[in-house]
């Protein structure tokens, strides 16, 4: 692969530079026929670069979610940006003082249209009359100063001149970059095994992929309402069959009766229909006594919403369907706006319950599943409550050495087929998982690298870190959790030098969230392992139990569960 991503550089460069060769003769330019000459740099810009490249970091994130590399996705984004420079141009025209922000699809096409610079001067000079400087040196986003009204007024303008809404599912403001974990990125993996063979995990326990998308709902109007009909109008939005992500019911203010602007975005599975049901609540003249009434349902179908022709957006009027006790002369209708993003994978949410009776420490969460066993057993249930695999921790029933240490404990598991495998065991002071295709050691925290474990596999290197990172930092504090109840897995790859969070262990609850497929098992196995060990330490100073671990007995008993909350976000 080396050898091949080498030529093809080469045949590039040549291309690209015919003049110049690709190796630099490093003997010939010292050379004493040929003295080196020390070239001074010449500052040829006043443009600050390297604080350009900084600022970088923060959009990347706010761009990189599966959606953005969306062919249908990314067409909307095309059609939006051609509408910002449109706007942008009416704008100076008609004289009026603006400062445009692009919501962050736009702006994803903004930078890619300035990676050709020939192509964006003509064409911006061509529909504005000069080349359009792009300002992201202001980040400051406090209610009322320039980038707070900026977007405001673009939204106004926008939705004034186009007949609809400025703001589009996956293109806002995701909120601040999570704080890195390294200043330098990790050392590339000298392991060329590749991880593929994890496949066979699916003998042991196998999930449905599930899918989810983001949506963003507006209420915007309402008209034929029937005649003496008087009162607060506004609507219950959920789900008509209730999914594993989404299972509430929120209330929207409607824009043309409330004067403001509310906005519901949350994320669902990409099948069935909302169920938008418009409400009347009327005062019967004292404060406290007022009575809500139904006025009519509509359904919309999620399947429409994503489907190509659909391009994930519509604003139109749906008619109402009125409840048996409204009579209307004229179909009531409400005028909804509804955009999503393209379906993706939905990380797994795993609940381990543990089964023994009187745990000081258990949630009692009622277990669903089929098998039932004695006390000291470990369930694995997924979000619907159903069992997945069942786990006990046991003394080595095989007296063998491995690496030279002797076998001390061995984990097993009982999946719903009730068969029986050997999970992971321990050899002297290192857990090997599911065949010895995983190793799980303990590390001493320091320095840069202050990780708990190192779970290695394959191509595969996983460090586990205490507390909430990257991806799953906590950015809504209202009650914020001790920090000491969480450790984040973090796959390091020359794709990813930096770290990638691919799971959050809450190993105070027992619930395990994880992104990819391949991690689930082994991640289980590692949250199992875990969370006994801490739960004897105590959930504090998770950073002296990883010195200390290494000089301790790692057999694991049990631990416990409780939910994972979802929530729904109303702006």
């Amino acid at each position: 692969m080396k050898g091949i991503s080498q030529l093809e550089t080469v045949e590039t460069w040549k291309h690209l530079y015919p003049n110049e060769p690709y190796d630099l003769d490093s003997a010939r330019a010292l050379s004493d026929n040929n003295p080196a000459q020390i070239l001074k740099s010449e500052k040829c810009s006043t443009y600050d670069l390297v604080s350009a490249v900084k600022r970088q970091s923060p959009f990347f994130y706010q761009v990189s979610r599966p959606h953005m590399n969306s062919e249908v996705y990314l067409d909307g984004a095309v059609a939006r940006y051609k509408g910002f420079l449109h706007l942008i141009r009416r704008n100076k025209e008609r004289s009026i003082d603006s400062f445009s922000v692009p919501t962050y699809d736009i702006d994803l096409i903004w930078h890619t249209h300035q990676l050709h610079p020939i192509s964006y001067c003509k064409d911006l000079v061509d529909i504005m009359g000069k080349v359009l400087n792009h300002d992201d040196t202001d980040s400051d986003r406090t209610k009322g100063k320039k980038l707070d009204t900026g977007f405001s007024g673009t939204t106004k303008f926008w939705e004034e001149m186009y007949g609809l809404r400025y703001w589009r599912a996956g293109a806002m403001y995701r909120g601040n970059t999570p704080s890195p974990l390294r200043s330098c990125p990790y050392p590339s993996n000298p392991v060329t095994e590749k991880a593929d063979t994890f496949h066979a995990d699916h003998k042991i326990i196998h999930l449905p992929e599930m899918k989810t998308l983001d949506v963003m709902l507006e209420i915007i109007g309402i008209r034929n309402l029937p005649k003496g009909h008087k009162g607060d109008f506004f609507v219950f939005f959920s789900k008509s069959q209730p999914d594993r992500i989404f299972n509430a019911k929120k209330k929207l203010t409607i824009l043309s009766e409330s004067g403001e602007k509310q906005v519901a975005y949350f994320q669902c599975e990409p099948c069935g229909h909302l169920l938008l049901e418009l409400m009347s609540q009327s005062s019967h003249g004292l404060p406290i006594s007022k009575s809500v009434e139904v006025i009519g349902s509509t359904p919309l179908s999620l399947e429409d919403l994503t489907c190509p022709a659909s391009q994930l957006t519509m604003e139109k009027w749906l008619e109402v369907v009125p409840s048996t006790k409204i009579e209307a002369l004229e179909p009531i209708c409400i005028r909804v706006a509804v955009s999503v993003t393209t379906p993706s994978a939905a990380p797994y949410v795993f609940h381990m319950v543990y089964s023994r009776a009187f745990s000081k420490i258990s949630c009692f969460f009622t277990f669903r599943g089929r098998i039932q066993y004695a006390k000291n057993w470990t369930h694995v249930t997924d979000d619907a409550g159903d069992e997945i695999i069942s786990l006990q921790m046991r003394k080595s029933k095989k007296s063998r050495r491995m690496n030279g240490s002797m076998l001390q404990k061995e984990l097993i598991g009982i999946n719903k087929a009730g068969e029986t495998h050997t999970l992971a065991e321990l050899v002297g002071k290192e857990w090997l998982l599911l065949d010895s295709h995983w190793s799980l050691k303990f590390q001493t925290c320091s320095g840069d690298d202050s990780y708990l474990l190192e779970l290695v596999g394959g191509s595969r290197i996983v460090k586990f870190f205490p507390g909430q990172k990257l991806d799953y930092e906590h950015k809504h504090c209202a009650k914020r959790r001790n920090q000491d109840d969480f450790m984040t897995a973090i796959e390091f790859s020359s794709e990813h030098p930096y770290g990638k969070a691919l799971a959050l262990l809450d190993l105070k609850s027992g619930v395990i969230n994880v992104k990819e497929e391949w991690l689930f098992l082994p991640g289980i196995i590692t949250a199992f392992i875990l969370g006994d060990i801490l739960r004897k330490e105590g959930y504090s100073n998770l950073l002296s139990i990883g010195n200390n671990l290494k000089d301790k007995n790692t057999s694991t008993e049990e631990t416990n569960a409780c939910q994972m909350n979802r929530t729904t976000e109303v702006v």
